[in-house]
C-alpha cells in the first residue's frame, strides 16, 4: 500500500526547530498575513490524486537494437498519460532502487506517480508553511492541492532537478549521514554556509552559467563546479574567450593549451558525471566570441570529432554503444566594449552582415581579451565573410551528414 507522509501540522511551527527542519532559517509565526489562496482546479471535499483514473503499467525503454535499457513493471500512472510521459517520468524522476524493494523511506524504488507528484509538491508547501508565506494552514493546504492538480494534470510541470532532488530528504529521510550537501544561505549569518546533509537544500535550478580565468587554478576549478552541478542534475554554460589562445607564449616559456583543449577536458566530465547520477549524459555548453585567434578551430571541432566517429563506425564500429560526444556552440557576438579605429567592429548582426556584404574585416584577433594590435604578439585580422561563411558551412555539412 502506499503511504504518503502528511504535511507539517501547524502546531508544530510555535516549537523550536531542529536542523532537519530547517532551523538554520528561524520559523516566523505570521497571524492575518502571509498569501491566501482560492481552489481553482481543486476539489476540498475530494484529494487531487482521487480526482482521476489510475492504472498499472509496465514503463519499458528499448535502444534501436531492440535491447530492453529499462523496465519497471507494476507502476501507478493516470490514465490520461501518454506512454512517453510513462517512460520519461519512471525511468528519469522515480527514486530508489528497485533491488531494495517499493519502499523509498528505505531506499526502494517509488512505484506511483502519486509519491513522485507528492514528494515534490508536498515539500514545497511544507517550506511555505515553515518560512511563514501562507497566511494559515489552510492556505498552504490549498496551495498543495492546487500545485498538485496541475502537475497530475500535466498543465504544468517543474525541471528535472527538482523532480531528482526534492523531498528526498524531507520525504524519505535521504542524505543524512552521507556527507556535506549544497551550500544555502543562513539568515542568521548572513552568509552562505554548506548544509550537514545531502538534499536538505536540494539544487532545484536547471541552468548554470559560470565564468572562467585565465589561471590553471580556475579552469581546474570550473571543472568541479561543473561535476557537481552534474551530480544533481543541472546543466552549466561557460564561455571560454578568456582563455589565452594556442598563438601567445607562457610567460615561463612553453605554448598555452588553448581553449579547445580544455574543452576536452569539460567534455568528458560531462561525460562521466551522468545528470542526476541516471543515464543521460550531463547538458554542457561552451561558446567563444569570434575575435577569439582560435575561433576557426572552435568552429571546426565539432565537425571534426563527427568525423572521427563516423569513420569508427564505418569500421564496425558499433556506434549504439559509444559514448556521447560533447555538445560544442559558436558565438558569432563581439566583444561588447571593443573598438578598434580603422576598423570595422561588427558589434550587432546587422552590423556583421553588413560588414560581410562590404567585404571589410572583423575585429582583430585578440588574444586574452586583449586586441592582438595592443600585443606583442602580431595577428592578423579575420575576414567577417570568412567567419561567417565558416560558420554557415559548417552547419550545413553537419546536417548532410
Amino acid at each position: 500500500m502506499i503511504q504518503l507522509k502528511r504535511g507539517i501540522p501547524s502546531a508544530s511551527l510555535d516549537q523550536p526547530r531542529t536542523s532537519a527542519n530547517r532551523q538554520k532559517n528561524k520559523a516566523v509565526k505570521r497571524t492575518n498575513t502571509g498569501l491566501i489562496f482560492e481552489r481553482v482546479f481543486s476539489d476540498a471535499s475530494i484529494a487531487p490524486f482521487n480526482q482521476i483514473g489510475w492504472e498499472q503499467r509496465t514503463a519499458e525503454i528499448t535502444d534501436d537494437g531492440g535491447k530492453v535499457i529499462f523496465k519497471q513493471e507494476n507502476i501507478e500512472v493516470p490514465k490520461s498519460w501518454s506512454a512517453l510521459a510513462t517512460k520519461i517520468a519512471v525511468s528519469k524522476y522515480f527514486y530508489g532502487d528497485i533491488g531494495n524493494g517499493t519502499n523509498p523511506h528505505k531506499g526502494g524504488r517509488e512505484t506511483s506517480v502519486r509519491q513522485l507528484i507528492h514528494r515534490v509538491t508536498r515539500t514545497i508547501a511544507d517550506w511555505g508553511m515553515a518560512d511563514g508565506y501562507f497566511a494559515d494552514a489552510e492556505a498552504a493546504e490549498i496551495f498543495y492541492d492546487e500545485l498538485t492538480w496541475l502537475c497530475l494534470n500535466q498543465h504544468g510541470a517543474f525541471n528535472s532537478p527538482v523532480w531528482f532532488n526534492v523531498g528526498l530528504y524531507h520525504q524519505y529521510g535521504i542524505g543524512k549521514g552521507a556527507g556535506a550537501g549544497n551550500y544555502f544561505y543562513n539568515r542568521e549569518t548572513g552568509k552562505a554556509e554548506r548544509a550537514a546533509s545531502q538534499y536538505e537544500y536540494p539544487q532545484g535550478s536547471a541552468c548554470f552559467i559560470q565564468s572562467v580565468d585565465d589561471t590553471m587554478e580556475d579552469i581546474m576549478q570550473l571543472a568541479t563546479s561543473e561535476a557537481m552541478l552534474f551530480k544533481y542534475g543541472s546543466g552549466t554554460g561557460t564561455d571560454l574567450s578568456s582563455l589565452r589562445s594556442t598563438r601567445e607564449k607562457l610567460s615561463g616559456g612553453g605554448k598555452p593549451s588553448g581553449p579547445l583543449s580544455f574543452l576536452k577536458v569539460y567534455d568528458q566530465v560531462a561525460n562521466v558525471v551522468k545528470s542526476g547520477g541516471k543515464t543521460r549524459r550531463a547538458a554542457k555548453m561552451n561558446t567563444l566570441k569570434d575575435w577569439h585567434p582560435d575561433i576557426e578551430e572552435f568552429i571546426d571541432a565539432k565537425q571534426k570529432e563527427e568525423k572521427k566517429a563516423w569513420a569508427l563506425i564505418e569500421q564496425g564500429y558499433d556506434g549504439r554503444k559509444a559514448e556521447s560526444g560533447g555538445r560544442v556552440a559558436c558565438a558569432t557576438e563581439n566583444h561588447a566594449n571593443a573598438k578598434m579605429p580603422g576598423r570595422c567592429c561588427a558589434r550587432s548582426l546587422k552590423e556583421r552582415m553588413s560588414a560581410v556584404i562590404r567585404g571589410c574585416s572583423s575585429i582583430p584577433r585578440s588574444i586574452n581579451g586583449t586586441p592582438a594590435k595592443a600585443r606583442i604578439v602580431k595577428i592578423p585580422p579575420i575576414p567577417a565573410r570568412n567567419i561567417s561563411f565558416l560558420i554557415i558551412q559548417r552547419a550545413i555539412l553537419r546536417h548532410s551528414i
